[in-house]
């Protein structure tokens, strides 16, 4: 599809040249093949069959447009004394709504995204104001930057630390209190335990020396079944009644080889417990 040149003078009849006044042969000259200079017509006549010429162009152009690329066009010219002409594929109106939407959708987006930039940058600097608050107040409570300060943020950052320290002070002490108290419990835990193993000593010491006493220093047998029921306090002390349990009482008295033999009837058992 071609589109006018607007440089370029359309074809006119026989009667518009007719009426046309002749423009002198130096303007005629200068324009050279037909091309005008682009501004207001002054001739009445003239101009009116200039918009004539160029309103019917730019319809057809519209018409073709829509056609041609399936496009909606909607096309509205009003002529210098007023009078309407429209053009539209659909309807003049509709197309009309369209564009007022699409305006309205398009501004409606583009505040939006300003508002959420606008509040994005408001919200920027209000971190970094906090961010130089927070480093300006950690520098003055380790004893920097103090210079700019006034007597009474002197005095106010006096009494927050005094503050801080009595809470430091009292959780440390409470710290050092339950680690004491730890301590302690762990003290009795380990003197029960100590008292346990010393009685546990004594006892095994003591099982030792009867055993000694006995004639041969008994048997290993009897010496480690009497540690297993020593060793189990819990329990109820169980006696085997085994033979070998029990001596005879001549047994402790001075050996007489014939009088042993003489006696054997009289034999009293000895229960060792």
């Amino acid at each position: 599809m071609e589109f006018p040149n607007i440089y370029q003078d359309e074809p006119e009849s026989s009667n518009n040249q007719a009426r046309r006044p002749q423009q002198p042969q130096e303007q005629q000259e200068g324009a050279g093949r037909g091309k005008i200079e682009i501004k207001r017509i002054e001739n009445t006549t003239n101009r009116q069959v200039t918009f004539c010429k160029r309103r019917n162009g730019l319809l057809k152009k519209a018409y073709e447009l829509s056609v041609l690329c399936d496009a909606e066009v909607a096309l509205i010219v009003f002529s210098s004394r007023g009078r309407l002409y429209e053009y539209a594929n659909n309807s003049v109106r509709s197309t009309i709504d369209r564009y007022k939407k699409t305006c309205a959708d398009t501004s409606n987006v583009g505040s939006v995204s300003e508002a959420n930039t606008q509040f994005y940058q408001q919200e920027a600097s209000k971190l970094r104001r906090e961010i130089k608050a927070l480093q300006n107040s950690n520098r003055n409570i380790v004893g920097e930057g103090l210079g700019s300060l006034t007597f009474k943020e002197l005095k106010n950052l006096e009494g927050k630390l005094e503050k801080a320290i009595t809470k430091i002070r009292s959780r440390k002490n409470e710290t050092l209190f339950a680690e004491i108290e730890l301590m302690q419990k762990r003290e009795i835990e380990l003197q029960h335990a100590n008292m346990y193993l010393r009685a546990k000593i004594s006892e095994n010491e003591r099982v030792q020396q009867h055993m000694s006493l006995m004639p041969g220093g008994g048997s290993s047998h009897s010496h480690h079944q009497y540690h297993q029921q020593s060793m189990a306090p819990d329990s109820e002390p169980a006696y085997n009644h085994d033979a070998r349990n029990f001596l005879p009482v001549n047994l402790l008295q001075p050996d007489h080889h014939d009088d042993h033999y003489s006696s054997q009837d009289q034999t009293v058992p000895l229960q060792l417990v």
